[in-house]
Order: C-alpha cells, then sequence, then structure tokens
C-alpha cells in the first residue's frame, strides 16, 4: 500500500475550474518546463488521473501543478492537467493560478503588477490589477498564435460536410464557424456539441498532419470550437470549446480565445491593436487583443495575443491518494464505454 497526499488550491476561471495542485507532487528533470512535461507523461500521468478524474475530480475538471521557476527570469512554472491530458498550454487556467499564487502568497512577483511564467509551451508574461487583497483581473501575453490551416472539408455524421480553420494558440483548434450545415452553436445543446467534437477532432486528426512548425513535439488536435452569437450585444463572438473526450469549457477558453483571434486576424477580421469579446456557453468571457505581428522560425505568420478574464479562490483541499483502494488513480465513464 501506497499513500500520497497532495494540497491543492481550488477556485475558478471564469465559470471554469481550476485546481492547483501546491504540495505533493513529484520532483521533474529536464531544462524546460517543455522537457519535463514529457517526463511527467511518462512516469507521472497517475497524479493528473487522480486529481482530475472522478471520484476526485469530475469529467470537466481542469488544473494546474505549481512549481518553481525554470528561468532565472521568471516567478513562477505551471504544468497543466486535465481530464484530457497534460497540455502545453491553459490559458484560464493560467488566469486563475496567477490569481491564486499572488491572493494566497505563494509568490511575491519580482515586479509588482507583472508576473512572468514558464510553462510548456514556452514563457508568458503576465499583468494583474488588485482590489485591496483580491486579484481583480489578468491579462497574459500568450506564446505567438497562427492559423495553420483554413477550410479544412470533413465529414460529420450528424451534421454533415463541414469547412473549419484550424489554428493555434497554445493548443490547436479546428474552428466552426457558422455555416449552411452548422447554423451556430446556440442551436444545440452541450451534449450535441460533446459528441459532435469527438468527430470533429478524428476527422482533422485524420484529415490533416497537424504539427506545431517550430516544435514538432507539439502535434494533434484535442480540442474543437464551435462559433455562434454572443448573448451580449457588446461581445463579438461566443464559442464552445471541446476538450479531449469529454470536457466542455465553461469560460471562453484562454487558448481557444487566443486561437480565434490568430485565425481572425489572418483572415484579416481583425487588425494589430484590436480587441476581441469572446463569449463563452454561460456568457462569462475574456478579452483577447492582437498585441504583435511577427514570424515564427518556420516563416508562418503569427501573432502575439493577449487574453484578459477574471478568477476567484473557492477553498483549499487535502487530497489522499491510497494506491489500496478501488480507482486509486481515477476513471472516467469513457472508459467504461465501448
Amino acid at each position: 500500500m501506497t499513500i500520497h497526499s497532495f494540497t491543492c488550491i481550488e477556485g475558478h476561471t471564469e465559470g471554469m475550474p481550476v485546481r492547483m495542485v501546491i504540495d505533493g507532487v513529484p520532483t521533474l528533470p529536464g531544462a524546460t518546463m517543455n522537457a519535463r512535461r514529457e517526463d511527467f507523461v511518462a512516469h507521472h500521468d497517475w497524479v493528473r488521473r487522480a486529481l482530475m478524474l472522478e471520484p476526485r475530480g469530475h469529467a470537466h475538471m481542469s488544473g494546474t501543478i505549481f512549481y518553481p521557476p525554470v528561468n532565472d527570469n521568471a516567478d513562477f512554472s505551471l504544468l497543466f492537467i486535465e481530464t484530457s491530458g497534460c497540455l502545453p498550454m491553459c490559458g484560464h487556467a493560467t488566469i486563475g493560478s496567477i490569481a491564486f499564487a499572488i491572493e494566497e502568497r505563494l509568490v511575491v512577483p519580482k515586479e509588482p503588477g507583472t508576473v512572468t511564467v514558464d510553462v510548456p509551451a514556452g514563457q508568458i508574461v503576465a499583468r494583474y490589477e488588485m482590489d485591496g487583497a483580491r486579484v481583480s483581473s489578468v491579462r497574459f501575453t500568450n506564446v505567438p498564435s497562427f492559423l495553420l490551416a483554413r477550410d479544412v472539408e470533413i465529414d460529420i455524421p450528424a451534421l454533415g460536410r463541414l469547412a473549419v480553420d484550424v489554428a493555434y494558440g497554445g493548443n490547436f483548434y479546428p474552428i466552426v464557424e457558422v455555416q449552411p450545415n452548422f447554423p451556430g452553436c446556440e442551436h444545440f445543446t452541450p451534449d450535441e456539441l460533446l459528441a459532435w467534437g469527438r468527430d470533429v477532432q478524428r476527422a482533422v486528426n485524420a484529415a490533416l498532419d497537424v504539427v506545431h512548425p517550430d516544435h514538432p513535439a507539439i502535434r494533434g488536435v484535442r480540442h474543437c470550437m464551435w462559433t455562434g452569437k454572443p448573448i451580449a450585444d457588446d461581445a463579438h463572438g461566443r464559442a464552445v470549446v471541446i476538450a479531449g473526450d469529454s470536457l466542455v469549457d465553461r469560460s471562453p477558453c484562454g487558448t481557444g480565445s487566443s486561437a480565434r483571434v490568430a485565425q481572425r486576424f489572418a483572415r484579416g477580421w481583425l487588425q494589430a491593436g484590436d480587441a476581441y469579446c469572446h463569449e463563452s456557453l454561460i456568457g462569462s468571457r475574456f478579452i483577447g487583443r492582437v498585441e504583435s505581428v511577427m514570424r515564427l522560425d518556420s516563416g508562418l505568420d503569427a501573432v502575439r495575443p493577449s487574453i484578459e478574464g477574471r478568477a476567484w479562490v473557492t477553498g483549499r483541499a487535502q487530497y489522499r491518494v491510497d494506491s489500496s483502494q478501488p480507482y486509486a488513480h481515477g476513471f472516467s465513464l469513457q472508459e467504461f464505454v465501448n
């Protein structure tokens, strides 16, 4: 029998859970957070499963693991964990983890009002605003984001032929805009969009070799973005983001919003400096902005987007993982479906 104990800060970013693990985590080798992510996936994925999946988590759980900085100029590092895997980047979890780390005094930023965070997708810089002891908003500048492919045609059994753009904002997203066979996300239930989102992921991976041109270890599609008409008059767009087989994002999705900003810039629908108010399934919002225009080492045009949102701490928790118990390392109902 082996017993492990983990201390977590619990909270949410614009409605989407963030469970930040701050104690009990494995030490990871590697000179970069991406190398450490690869070691975590190879040797410690049971930690993710135990803390994200049932019975300690649920189908829509998302979180981070808090680590010391890798680089001297950083304030801390993050590893992103959720039900679908260990991701290179997660925007809503970045916003939440920055707010939690500052409010809970886990870190004293080198420069007040600014934090630098090492993540598997690179290094991000964020600015935050305080309202007394609470972090009222976080705005981070994301990794270079770009449109990889446009108008990729796929067939989805329930909808028929769709054309999707595939964009990167820390993760790859097939973006399904309103079109003849898809009138908008507001016309369908979350369960329908979740099921069809799995189909989109499979179809895009079959149709296209999705690989980051500068970082070939980042590859494949594990998300899907369904777009539609926003609820509020002052919002520019709305999205329901699906991650993996079972997760429906309650927030507008930080990396998804970054991908959508990059897509819209590449399409000529946004200009440098423009803001984009992106709404979620539940009406919460992120503000995306084209901060700068750049070119990847591979020569592909890209942008540096920023994403602004809010997060709230809801409590602390201590989790025990006892290897002698049934389902000690977590389970998903999807694993029991043929």
